[in-house]
């Protein structure tokens, strides 16, 4: 985590950020004195690999109990991806701490990584955090109707802010259910969606 990040963040999610980082260092910790990644995922194919699913949700809930948060989840796996929802009925509950898109995008990472670690391969994990799913696709819905009002009034294309595959992938249906066209443009980090009028 670079420097301006930390700077930004609070106390409590700065707390909840280097828990992360704990709890990523100790299991690439055990996997090294376990042996190496490859040798550690040829062994547990012969009796059973864990699947993504299981190894997320498991760093998750460790994380989060580290943390002291409460939360409940939600694991659904389908069109290549497995989408994990932490959530909480408790009105007391602390799980809108990490709510926020920046922290649920860090922990998301965090996640990727530990599965990857243990199997070897890139992972697609989908986290949502307290509802930060539909909060971040209604913030896309925006963006899309703000695009289309600037198309209406004459403008030949219209740029959306660099954003992950997942949200591109949002933005591209939603724009589709507009009668619009897009496509994306850029690379890495700076890989955004084009909206044009169809």
């Amino acid at each position: 985590m670079t420097t301006d990040l930390q700077d930004e963040l609070n106390p409590e999610q700065r707390d909840v950020r280097a828990d992360a980082d704990e709890v990523t260092q100790d299991s690439a910790k055990a996997r090294v004195e376990a042996g190496s990644t490859s040798e550690v995922a040829s062994a547990s194919d012969s009796d059973g690999a864990r699947d993504e699913a299981d190894i997320a949700g498991d760093y998750l809930e460790e994380l989060l109990d580290i943390a002291d948060i409460d939360g409940d989840f939600d694991i659904e796996e389908g069109k290549g991806r497995v989408l994990i929802a932490v959530t909480s009925e408790e009105e007391d509950s602390n799980l809108s701490k990490l709510g926020d898109p920046e922290t649920v995008e860090a922990l998301q990472q965090l996640t990727r990584l530990a599965v990857q670690a243990e199997t070897g391969e890139f992972s697609r994990v989908i986290l949502d955090v307290a509802g930060s799913r539909d909060a971040r696709r209604a913030e896309l819905a925006a963006l899309v109707n703000s695009a289309f009002e600037k198309l209406e009034a004459g403008a030949a294309t219209a740029a959306l802010p660099p954003m992950s595959s997942y949200e591109r992938k949002i933005v591209h249906d939603l724009a589709a259910e507009k009668g619009l066209t897009s496509e994306s443009e850029g690379e890495g980090r700076d890989r955004h969606p084009i909206l044009r009028r169809a």
